[in-house]
């Protein structure tokens, strides 16, 4: 089978298409032909070696499946050849999904939404999963409360935006103006030009000095310090970004803050949440540009681009027919 295998840590260019071996189901394992992949964030920060101890080279990354089943291994009884699928595989514990065919454990595995082509599949696995956990689980959102969504025109803002519309709240977000339409369009409430205006002073004014519940962090640098200034008494930062640099919390322990960092972990059960969510009409991903498995080193160029215009995800056709 074709595969993109990342040979060397550092950038785009250190993928290199290959033939390597099709993969085999063993015991409670599914061998999935893979229509679609997608580009995460973690994808090139992957390729680029900050993940490196965990990631033997060389590697086949990705982190977004959807396709149809080829096999299954021995006591796999929830799947059958030719049923439509779609999963994050297992984070730093083995191949991803930048290849023609993958293998998982059928516990991470879910049937695809049937409203969702394999492009929008794809490119809601990683994202929906990972939203799901930080409001549902960490964050626990609740009908009527407000969150600020820092960063929602990208891949994981646009379905934050969604899932907490979906749970009954009030949203706002942080994207630039020539975004505004597209965030009000998956429901937002409240857009904030993070390039003219101050966050904290548009979120006290809009709540009369309350501040906000919940405030979910995309995007690192200051956030976690500056957010706590925007935040209600028992106000929930969930945050998804590695953020390296030492911040001053105080304002957040005058408010009795908590903080929640979260790095997604991959189930069925997130992924039949998300679907009943898509099969409601509620959630669907926004596919800002389609390349080939060959491409795979422009999409990521492209993804790590300061002013790249995207909207949402770049989606990966692995099956060359879904090529645009």
């Amino acid at each position: 089978m074709k595969a993109m295998q990342l040979t060397a840590f550092g950038g785009p260019e250190s993928f290199k298409l290959n033939d390597v071996p099709k993969p085999v189901p063993h015991a409670g394992q599914v061998l999935v032909r893979v229509y679609a992949t997608s580009i995460n964030p973690l994808d090139y920060q992957v390729r680029r070696g900050d993940y490196a101890d965990l990631v033997p080279l060389p590697a086949i990354t990705g982190h977004d499946v959807s396709g149809v089943v080829e096999a299954v291994g021995p006591g796999v009884t929830n799947f059958v050849p030719g049923d439509e699928v779609w999963y994050t595989p297992q984070i730093f514990n083995g191949p991803g999904s930048y290849a023609e065919y993958h293998v998982a454990a059928d516990s991470i595995i879910a049937k695809k939404p049937a409203r969702l082509s394999h492009l929008e599949a794809a490119s809601l696995t990683l994202v929906g999963g990972t939203v799901w956990e930080a409001l549902v689980v960490r964050a626990a959102l609740r009908v009527g409360e407000t969150i600020l969504i820092h960063g929602g025109a990208g891949g994981v803002g646009h379905v934050a935006i969604q899932v907490a519309k979906a749970m009954g709240a009030r949203v706002f977000t942080t994207v630039r103006e020539s975004n505004f339409d597209f965030a009000r369009s998956f429901g937002a409430d409240v857009v904030i030009d993070y390039t003219t205006e101050d966050y904290v002073d548009v979120i006290m004014r809009e709540t009369g000095g309350r501040g906000v519940d919940v405030v979910f962090d995309t995007i690192g640098g200051t956030t976690l310090s500056r957010s706590a200034d925007a935040l209600a008494q028992l106000g929930r930062v969930v945050s998804i970004v590695d953020t390296a640099q030492p911040q001053n919390l105080i304002q957040a322990w005058g408010k009795n803050a908590s903080y929640h960092f979260v790095f997604t972990r991959q189930n069925r059960g997130k992924l039949d949440e998300l679907s009943a969510l898509v099969e409601r009409g509620q959630l669907r991903p926004h596919i800002g540009a389609v390349y080939s498995l060959a491409d795979i080193p422009r999409a990521h160029a492209r993804l790590e681009s300061p002013d790249n215009g995207l909207q949402g995800k770049i989606a990966i056709a692995v099956d060359a027919s879904l090529v645009p």
